[in-house]
Formats: C-alpha cells, sequence, structure tokens
C-alpha cells in the first residue's frame, strides 16, 4: 500500500515537472534596454620583447601569429667583440692561474723556512702579501669573465610573457642597439574593448552583463560575458570598457564585433520562443489553461533578447497581459 501511493506520488510529480514545461505564466520583467556598439577584439596587455644587449639578430626563432611562452627564446643576438673579450680574459686569466700557482709554492716554501728559523718574519710576510695579490687578481679577472659571460647569455631574448607574436619588426642580421623591440608579444586571455557614447556613460558599470551575436566568430547562439573594468577617461566622446567573454579566441588581434550593451532598463513581457507560433505571416501565442482550452492569440513580437536563463527570450510588445497563461503550440 505505502509502496504504491509512493509511486502515485511521483507520478504526480513527474506530471507537474512535464505541465510546468508546456506552460508559461506571463508577468512583466525588468530588461535592460540594449543597444548594439562595436568592440574591439584585443589583449589585455601587450608586451615588447627587448634586446638587452646590442648586436646583429643571428637568429629568429619566432614569426607573426606563433604562440609562445613565458621565457621561451624569441631570437639570438650576437656581438663579435664580446667574443673578443672572452678570449683576452681567458688568456689573462691563465696567466694569473700561473702566478697563484707561484705564489702559494712561495708561501709553502717560506712557511717551512720559517718555521725552522732560517728566514726573517719579513720575508714570510712578503711572501703571504705576494700569494694574497696574486689570489685577489685572479679573482677579479674570473668575475669580469663572469659579467661578460651573462652578457653573452643575454644576447638571448626572451618572451616576457605567454601570449601571441603580434610583431616582429627585425630581421636575421639587422644590427640592433640594447633596449630595442625584438617582438610584440598579446598576452593570453583576450578581451573585448568597448567604445561606448557618452551619453550612455551613467548607464555603464563593472559587473553589467553583455551579449553578442555567436555568430559574430563562429558559434552558435547568443554568446554572454561581463563587464569588467570601466575607464575613467573619457576619449573622442566615447567611454572605454573591457569585457570578459568566455572562449573568445586568441588569434585575430583587432576584429570588430558587434556587442549588446545595457542602455538603461524598462518593463517588457519576455516569453520563450518556442511559444509563439508563425503562421501566413502573423505570429500567435496559445492563451488557455491547458491544450484543449487554449486559444490562439495574435501577438505583436519586438526583438530577441536572448538571456542565460532563457536562451531563445523573445519581447511582446502587444497581444498579452499579466497573468496569462501560454501553452506551448
Amino acid at each position: 500500500m505505502r509502496a504504491g501511493l509512493v509511486v502515485a506520488a511521483a507520478l504526480a510529480l513527474f506530471a507537474q515537472a512535464a505541465l510546468a514545461q508546456d506552460t508559461f505564466v506571463v508577468a512583466p520583467k525588468t530588461v535592460a534596454d540594449e543597444k548594439a556598439v562595436f568592440a574591439t577584439v584585443e589583449s589585455a596587455s601587450v608586451v615588447p620583447a627587448r634586446a638587452r644587449i646590442g648586436g646583429t639578430v643571428v637568429e629568429l626563432a619566432v614569426k607573426e601569429g606563433d604562440g609562445v611562452k613565458q621565457g621561451q627564446v624569441v631570437a639570438t643576438i650576437g656581438d663579435e667583440k664580446l667574443a673578443l673579450q672572452m678570449k683576452s680574459l681567458d688568456a689573462q686569466i691563465a696567466g694569473l692561474e700561473a702566478q697563484f700557482a707561484q705564489a702559494q709554492t712561495d708561501l709553502a716554501r717560506a712557511e717551512d723556512l720559517f718555521s725552522r728559523g732560517t728566514i726573517p718574519k719579513t720575508r714570510l710576510d712578503e711572501a703571504r702579501t705576494a700569494f694574497n695579490v696574486a689570489s685577489n687578481a685572479l679573482k677579479a679577472r674570473t668575475a669580469e669573465r663572469s659579467v661578460l659571460q651573462q652578457q653573452v647569455t643575454e644576447g638571448k631574448v626572451l618572451a616576457p610573457a605567454s601570449g601571441r607574436v603580434l610583431k616582429v619588426p627585425v630581421t636575421a642580421g639587422s644590427v640592433i642597439l640594447a633596449g630595442e623591440t625584438v617582438a610584440t608579444v598579446a598576452e593570453q586571455n583576450y578581451i573585448l574593448r568597448l567604445r561606448v557614447p557618452e551619453r550612455h556613460a551613467r548607464f555603464l558599470k563593472a559587473g553589467d552583463p553583455v551579449r553578442i551575436d555567436g555568430e559574430e566568430f563562429g558559434k552558435s547562439g547568443a554568446q554572454f560575458g561581463t563587464i569588467r573594468l570601466v575607464y575613467p577617461q573619457i576619449e573622442d566622446g566615447r567611454v572605454v570598457a573591457d569585457a570578459a567573454v568566455a572562449n573568445l579566441g586568441d588569434y585575430f588581434v583587432g576584429e570588430r564585433i558587434r556587442v549588446w550593451v545595457s542602455a538603461g532598463e524598462r518593463t517588457s513581457f519576455i516569453v520563450p520562443g518556442s511559444f509563439i507560433v508563425t503562421r501566413f505571416g502573423i505570429d500567435y501565442a496559445r492563451v488557455g489553461k491547458d491544450a484543449k482550452t487554449a486559444i490562439d492569440v495574435p501577438v505583436q513580437r519586438g526583438r530577441e533578447l536572448p538571456r542565460p536563463d532563457m536562451p531563445d527570450a523573445l519581447e511582446i510588445l502587444s497581444g498579452l497581459k499579466s497573468g496569462d497563461v501560454l501553452v506551448r503550440p
């Protein structure tokens, strides 16, 4: 008996859920008064990969459009003077090593003779001083060589951030100075940069949603994003804002996309588009308690207003009133 009641209750809940999916209660909703503006796909920041030393570009490892990781070598710069200086320091270090070895031997001999009282302490001090001078001279030349080796290592130009190479203004064989740009890298996670007329500035704030037609970048259905930053400076009568949109892409920079943003709010009737049927150029909605008692009522449709919770949302301008129950045709 109890099992039968449980089954009956489950069937009733299932029937109610099915009925709820096939009906929709019309009620006024506050919707955004959307305006279409153009936005450009841009990187959050574009950073240059600069040369740290001057010289000749020996090798270019990237070209426009290549993806790079932070720290990846994008070019190699060579300087013949560094190689010549390195050879000179190697020769000096070899001579200083011989002097250091001789001073070390002389110091050991002087310490032995002094311990047996053969030579005075001044001779021992002279030998120790000569040893210290040779040791410090060798350390100084070795440090100079390390600095030179670091300069040679800095001939490798590294990508400052992960992203995509936008421009490579040099070619192999070009002569460049320290600080010149070898490649320009756009960081990952592209954004939409909006430029909205200043009369709509008071309606624009961080956190507001934006809507994009998916067809703009090869996707089906509407795509949604969020404004993450509104810049305080107005440029050429327009407010600049950045919007974050998932799966925006990471290749083309500067691509223009039409974006719908909020320019105020108003009250309207919003219904799912699946409850509206068009016959002979006239739109109808079935109004009634159920499919048997429903009648077709002509309505005037407005613009489509897709939203995350209702992808096929449609504005109805006339023909319906608050409280009407729509039945799916």
